[in-house]
């Protein structure tokens, strides 16, 4: 991490997550985030005070001050740094949207491998133009 620079700590054995981390990566300079996946052995040495338990539970986004948000604390502050998602950093502002997302950001960190296989599925089937395979009638 360089000065001005924050650290987004994610999952590189989750397909989502490693799709997220790619999203920030093509919308933040690299001079603004560093992309440190859990699993790299000097995440432990550079961030001891973040458990891999920590880091595959949810991502963690560690500030230049040191502080870390993790899971929906840290996605307004991503989506500030993007200058085509700011405006949906302000959402998390709204009334009842904090309640909620946590429980949100939750189901989906508990369910990211069954969601990576549906869009996965769907990326698929979207590459061919085909419909995909209906079970049932």
């Amino acid at each position: 991490m360089t000065v001005g620079q924050v650290a987004l700590i994610y999952d590189a054995g989750c397909p989502l997550c490693t799709k997220a981390a790619d999203w920030v990566r093509r919308s933040v300079p690299p001079r603004v985030v560093e992309l440190v996946p859990c699993q790299d052995t000097e995440r432990a040495r550079r961030f001891p005070g973040i458990s891999e338990a920590q880091c595959l539970e949810a991502m963690q986004l560690v500030l230049e001050d040191g502080r870390v948000l993790a899971g929906e604390e840290a996605l307004p502050h991503l989506l500030r740094m993007m200058p085509r998602w700011r405006w949906v950093a302000a959402a998390f502002r709204i009334p009842g949207v904090a309640y909620f997302s946590p429980s949100v950001y939750r189901w989906i960190a508990k369910h990211r491998y069954m969601l990576s296989i549906i869009v996965a599925r769907k990326q698929r089937t979207a590459g061919t133009g085909t419909k995909p395979e209906q079970h049932g009638h």
